[in-house]
């Protein structure tokens, strides 16, 4: 929006220009987004607090959840706003990569705040059926990688596998059905890691900003060619969106650390994976969003062998699953588990950007 105001301007006073260089509106972006984060925070604690919209705690998990049973709840929608108003004022709304993670955002955020909503307005803990949860979450996620494929290139469609220069397959019409299993995992992924105070937020913000740095190589022909990576013109205006996410989650993460005064629930989660699957997308590194989201698989994978395991063999893996709750029953302090996956994540997201060079 302002990107269209200060090119007006410029015909009458050059300094106006400035705001045309993509760096300078990423980090505008940033603090924008942080800085709202901070201002809206209290206010939307306080008005979750007025209205009793607090976390159920299970009672079979770890005992010193039980202290949180109550915390505010619905978080998500402080990050959301924060991320949408960034964007919004400073990206480049001519841009339909910048709206297609705009629709993704806003999709996945409604669907998880009608989960939310079920679960602590009406009080039923059940929150919104996984049928109609999976249903929505296939629809937004289909819809968007349709319009991306009808929109798309012979560039655009190709798999960039890491660490190899050459190996680009054609992926034709099946790229619609991998940017929908990477939008709707990496949703589905996050949700899960967002189990202790603090966890899933910053590998968010780390693995939102190497997606920036993708983005930005890829926008830009010189760095493109350096990197021996597909030239994608469009999507050098993901920075500003990657740098609203990780100026939104840290202005979160303020009030989210631990002992949490505020908790994301579903309405953040859903909608952050499904960024970070849909960017991912657009800048083609599905598979590298793989490695620098570890935690997200390690979490979704501890499920999955947890509930085989406890099926096939009547036995379980873990004593919790996801496998932070296995930690907190081992006896680790939650500060502990936390930051330790904190470490790990950026070790994972370390080795994604190495496939920028290692190739």
């Amino acid at each position: 929006m302002l990107v269209w105001l200060a090119e007006y301007l410029t015909q009458y006073i050059s300094a106006f220009n400035v705001f045309s260089y993509l760096t300078l509106r990423a980090i505008l972006s940033i603090l924008t987004a942080l800085s709202l984060s901070l201002w809206l925070g209290p206010r939307l604690i306080r008005y979750l607090q007025r209205l009793q919209i607090g976390q159920t705690v299970r009672d079979d998990g770890p005992q010193s959840h039980l202290s949180k049973s109550g915390t505010p709840t619905m978080g998500g929608l402080l990050i959301l706003a924060a991320i949408l108003v960034s964007c919004l004022l400073w990206g480049d709304l001519d841009n339909r990569y910048v709206w297609t993670v705009i629709f993704v955002i806003v999709g996945f955020g409604w669907v998880g705040f009608i989960d939310d909503y079920r679960k602590v307005v009406r009080k039923d803990p059940r929150g919104l059926s996984a049928k109609w949860k999976y249903l929505w979450q296939s629809l937004i996620a289909t819809i968007a990688a349709v319009y991306l494929y009808a929109h798309s290139s012979g560039v655009e469609t190709q798999l960039l596998v890491p660490f190899f220069k050459e190996l680009a397959p054609q992926l034709g019409a099946m790229y619609i059905l991998l940017a929908y299993f990477v939008v709707v995992g990496t949703s589905n992924a996050v949700n899960l890691t967002d189990g202790l105070d603090g966890l899933a937020i910053m590998p968010t913000v780390m693995v939102a900003a190497a997606l920036g740095i993708f983005a930005y190589a890829s926008g830009n022909i010189k760095f493109a060619e350096y990197l021996q990576i597909p030239f994608l013109p469009l999507s050098g205006e993901l920075l500003v969106v990657c740098t609203a996410i990780v100026g939104a989650g840290l202005g979160f993460l303020w009030f989210n650390t631990y002992p949490a005064q505020v908790f994301m629930g579903d309405v953040g989660s859903l909608a952050l994976g499904a960024a970070l699957g849909i960017i991912a997308v657009l800048v083609r590194q599905e598979l590298v969003l793989f490695i620098m989201g570890g935690v997200f698989v390690l979490e979704t994978v501890s499920v999955m062998l947890q509930v085989g395991s406890y099926k096939l063999r009547g036995k379980r893996i873990f004593r919790m699953a996801p496998i932070h709750h296995h930690y907190e029953l081992k006896g680790w302090p939650e500060p502990r588990v936390i930051v330790r996956f904190w470490i790990l994540s950026l070790v994972f997201v370390l080795i994604g950007l190495a496939t920028l060079k290692l190739r």
